[in-house]
């Protein structure tokens, strides 16, 4: 979505239910902090694709049609196709101008307005995204690297008896029983500091040095089979990739011990798997209190070189 700019300015003339001003060449900004779930079935994942349905892509047009001008957001996780959020985390900037006019005259706080607005448009997108939170965020916020942590769960039915096609959607079906207490050894030793390039699908200049601070599998009351990590970061695809190792020891496809040996030898091959994308659920992340919010951005965007394995 495209709205003309005022190239003087780079302003959009009359954007919507912003305040026409002065041309300013900085004018001041509020930044915007989204809390937000969504159904991932139908989506090619997080991030804007030409030509493929996102949920990016479909909040920022929702949000072009209340603000009438292109808005970008950034997101705390960066989600594949398929995979679902409860809490997911986002932000993005408008202009003070058009922060103080969202009340409009109502007996309304700004942020109250932000939020029942917000809602009112992202409705269009047909119940798949919900948004919990919008309001102004602290000084210094970045949705992305403010974040201490992230967390993820992932649900198993292992063994056709816990087969449920109503939850199917959002459940692997996997064929045979699992040992919790097997998996669980397996998983640990993929917790600290490490070089994930055997789990991740690497991009340019980008390091897949991560640290995994919980992976965990527990029986739920229903059956289902629970993992769950927790990461200051997570690379791409090394969640799914991590438990599609451990499940390789728990079919006795590879011998205990697999998953160490993968980050002892960090190399990206054919033996690198994933496990399906609709179980994956990114529920939850953290922030430190507002004061620090700008200082843990500055230390994430430092970027995360091999020599400092040795120090941790």
């Amino acid at each position: 979505m495209n709205f003309p700019l005022d190239t003087a300015s780079g302003r959009v003339p009359d954007a919507g239910i912003g305040v026409a001003g002065a041309n300013t060449v900085e004018p001041a900004t509020v930044r915007i902090r989204l809390r937000l779930a969504y159904d991932g079935s139908s989506f090619s994942g997080w991030a804007t694709q030409p030509g493929r349905r996102t949920v990016q892509g479909s909040l920022e047009e929702a949000l072009g049609l209340l603000f009438r001008r292109d808005v970008r957001t950034t997101v705390a996780g960066r989600t594949d196709a398929g995979v679902h959020a409860r809490g997911q985390v986002a932000h993005f900037d408008l202009t003070e101008a058009e922060y103080r006019a969202l009340p409009r005259g109502k007996n309304l706080t700004e942020d109250e307005a932000l939020l029942r607005r917000v809602r009112g448009v992202t409705s269009r997108i047909g119940g798949e995204v919900f948004v919990h939170e919008a309001r102004a965020a602290a000084d210094g916020f970045d949705a992305r690297f403010s974040a201490l942590w992230r967390r993820y769960s992932y649900r198993i039915a292992d063994g056709q008896h816990r087969w449920d096609p109503l939850t199917r959607s959002m459940t692997l079906w996997h064929p045979r029983e699992l040992d919790p207490g097997l998996l669980n050894t397996e998983a640990q030793v993929a917790l600290g500091r490490h070089d994930f390039l055997s789990y991740c699908r690497p991009k340019n200049f980008a390091t897949t040095i991560r640290t995994l601070e919980a992976f965990t599998f527990t029986r739920a009351e229903d059956g289902i089979l629970v993992a769950s990590l927790q990461a200051d970061a997570f690379c791409h695809n090394m969640v799914r990739t991590l438990i599609g190792a451990v499940l390789r020891v728990g079919d006795g496809e590879e011998a205990p011990g697999w998953v160490e040996r993968r980050i002892a030898e960090p190399i990206r091959d054919h033996r690198t798997r994933m496990a399906a994308p609709h179980p994956l659920v990114l529920e939850q992340v953290a922030y430190p209190e507002d004061d620090q919010l700008g200082l843990r951005a500055e230390t994430t965007r430092a970027r995360r070189r091999p020599e400092d394995l040795q120090r941790s």
